[in-house]
């Protein structure tokens, strides 16, 4: 009964203490990243006060100085709490768009009151910013982390009070300069405010991404965030200055977003249910920039995507000639059957940056809800786009990669120039070692958005056309710098990508030369629809007379296009003994030919042999192997088994 009376009182003191906090933040704007904040404070169950909402935001760009008027609302808000709180009531501020709660309310009052000699605790960083001359007035620039920063700090209400009434501060001056020159005066020691240098509960990351380590693989139930360098755990994360991007990656992971155990805990938390009966109109929008094999199968993957056409609006650019008599039989055959439909052609002369923008354009100005951007290069499975819509993310890629290789449609990480670099979490996501939603810097090939993302005033100056940067580029950096979040998602498999960097349309036929570079496509199409129940348990192949047999092979499009190809090339030989083909000259068993290697594939027969050839031969004649080289090739043409 002792303990139960014990557990009650504390529990009661806990509370109390807790009432006697007030969180607080500004935001005029709910960006997604105030939307994980929000979320961030929801899950460790912190009450906030979000200060400035629906206001015009007076406070400068805040890449560079600025943010008087977060100071100003504060203290405002601080002028109520001076009417009904006592002097002892703390106050927590912190940024919200570039800030998470990693603890809850309680560890971080535990953490504030163990500080000695401390009445407000401001975060601390390693840079002096805005004004780095200001760096030599600071008592002590040899502990780590030495200057202050503004993005966070919790204080007893009266000092708070005190600091925001020091001086005035115009709307579009710098918060953080106020802050520092406060600090820098004779009110540090009167009114006794340090600094957060171990960052045990503030921890800035720009210029201490080497200080920090993410657990995600953690024996723990949630992955944490732990400075090494001061073998501390922050419990209130921000991505200051350049390291918002780094924010997001962690944000993936952290505030009990994901974990091994339960996977992708965020994502269930977004998914939404289509509704059958309202589905959302979607503009699917393709565009063909580079020659690309088997553009047949992304047009078919088009058609095969499950979803009503006639909530669809179709736009197909198509930017290469030699694509063009495909393209053109695909719409002429396809574009009544959907809501609306547009095509840009070659002879339009229009960049690709342009198209883009006509297909952004034309999806803003219109009742669509989502537009699905689908580069040729990219093969989709038909519940692809029901999948993206019912994730509920803003702008969402579907995971796609070249079969085999870690090349995909987005970067895990950006380097200074805005360039690819790679996270450390990229080959996971690659290879779905680990499964989720993720946030990522930069998508291509595939990706839907929604369309009112871009038509707030922010999202009317994003953009395909920038100078120096290709469209994906600019358009992912417009997304960026308006605050709006990429994502990709490896939760399932949604297919693949094909690689177009061989392809040579000067060939007759050039699909049949991407055996080796496209080779899941190449044996969709080529392969006999048969080929593998040959191998099935049991499987007798026909035997038309002793010691011959009939396989399922190659299929009858494989055979044309074979013959197409030696019928264009023509240069046939004659017949004779004499063949300069071959080394010496001679031909002891002549037939009129043509060899692989005049028309270019010498490689594909070989692999043919190798890979589907010959583990027939193998599984009929008991006994015999033989592995085909890529030397051996018989000098009539024909490749010696």
């Amino acid at each position: 009964m002792k303990t139960l009376l014990l557990l009650s009182f504390l529990f009661l003191g806990y509370a109390a203490a807790l009432d006697d906090v007030t969180v607080l933040t500004v935001a005029t704007e709910e960006t997604d990243g105030f939307k994980r904040f929000m979320r961030s404070a929801k899950v460790y169950d912190i009450d906030v006060q979000v200060l400035g909402q629906g206001e015009k935001w007076e406070g400068g760009d805040m890449n560079f100085e600025g943010g008087g008027q977060k100071v100003n609302l504060l203290k405002a808000k601080v002028d109520e709490l001076m009417k009904t709180k006592e002097n002892d009531h703390i106050v927590l501020f912190t940024d919200s768009y570039d800030v998470m709660f990693l603890g809850t309310l309680g560890d971080i009052l535990v953490k504030f009151k163990a500080m000695p000699e401390t009445r407000v605790l401001f975060s601390a960083e390693p840079f002096c910013w805005p004004d780095s001359k200001l760096a030599a007035m600071y008592p002590n620039t040899e502990v780590t982390n030495p200057y202050l920063n503004s993005g966070g700090f919790i204080g007893y209400l009266s000092e708070i009070n005190t600091i925001l009434n020091a001086k005035k501060i115009k709307n579009n001056e710098d918060d953080q300069l106020y802050y520092t020159k406060v600090y820098l005066s004779e009110l540090r020691d009167s009114l006794k405010i340090n600094l957060d240098h171990k960052s045990e509960i503030f921890q800035n990351l720009n210029g201490a991404l080497s200080d920090v380590q993410l657990h995600s693989n953690t024996t723990e139930e949630w992955p944490y965030l732990e400075n090494v360098a001061t073998k501390q755990r922050p419990l209130v994360l921000h991505g200051n200055g350049p390291s918002k991007l780094t924010l997001n990656t962690m944000g993936n992971y952290l505030a009990k977003a994901w974990s091994q155990a339960k996977g992708c805990v965020l994502c269930e938390e977004k998914r939404i249910e289509l509704d059958n009966d309202n589905l959302p109109r979607v503009m699917v929008a393709v565009f063909v920039e580079v020659a690309t094999p088997f553009l047949e199968e992304l047009l078919n993957s088009v058609v095969e995507l499950d979803y009503p056409k006639n909530k669809i609006h179709l736009l197909v650019r198509n930017n290469i000639p030699y694509h063009e008599p495909l393209v053109e039989e695909f719409y002429d055959k396809y574009a009544n059957e959907y809501a609306t439909a547009k095509r840009i052609k070659p002879t339009d002369y229009m960049s690709e940056a342009e198209a883009r923008n006509v297909a952004k354009e034309r999806c803003t100005n219109s009742m669509c809800e989502y537009m699905l951007c689908v580069d040729s290069v990219a093969r989709l499975k038909p519940n692809t786009l029901r999948h993206l819509l019912s994730s509920g993310y803003d702008v969402v890629a579907p995971m796609v990669a070249r079969r085999g290789q870690a090349w995909s449609n987005f970067w895990g990480a950006i380097n200074a120039q805005g360039y690819y670099a790679r996270s450390t979490d990229y080959m996971d996501i690659v290879y779905r070692s680990i499964e989720g939603i993720w946030n990522v810097p930069f998508v291509t090939n595939c990706y839907l958005v929604k369309m009112e993302v871009l038509r707030t005033p922010k999202g009317l100056q994003v953009t395909y056309a920038k100078d120096d940067l290709d469209p994906d580029m600019a358009f992912c950096t417009s997304l960026r710098n308006i605050g709006v979040m990429m994502y990709v998602s490896n939760e399932e498999e949604h297919g693949h990508l094909v690689n177009p960097e061989t392809y040579d349309t000067s060939r007759t036929h050039p699909d049949m030369y991407q055996l080796l570079e496209n080779k899941h496509e190449w044996e969709r199409r080529y392969l006999h629809e048969e080929y593998v129940t040959n191998y099935l348990e049991g499987q007798k192949p026909k035997m038309p007379c002793p010691d011959v047999y009939w396989f399922p092979l190659m299929s009858p499009r494989f055979c044309k296009e074979w013959i197409d190809i030696m019928e264009g090339y023509g240069q046939w030989s004659d017949g004779s003994n004499n063949d300069k083909r071959l080394e010496g000259g001679y031909e002891a068993v002549p037939t009129r030919d043509i060899h692989m290697n005049q028309v270019g594939l010498e490689r594909q027969w070989l692999h043919i042999l190798k890979e589907y050839v010959r583990p027939l031969q193998e599984m009929v004649f008991t006994g015999y192997f033989h592995n085909v080289s890529d030397k051996q090739i018989h000098n009539d043409g024909v490749t010696e088994l």
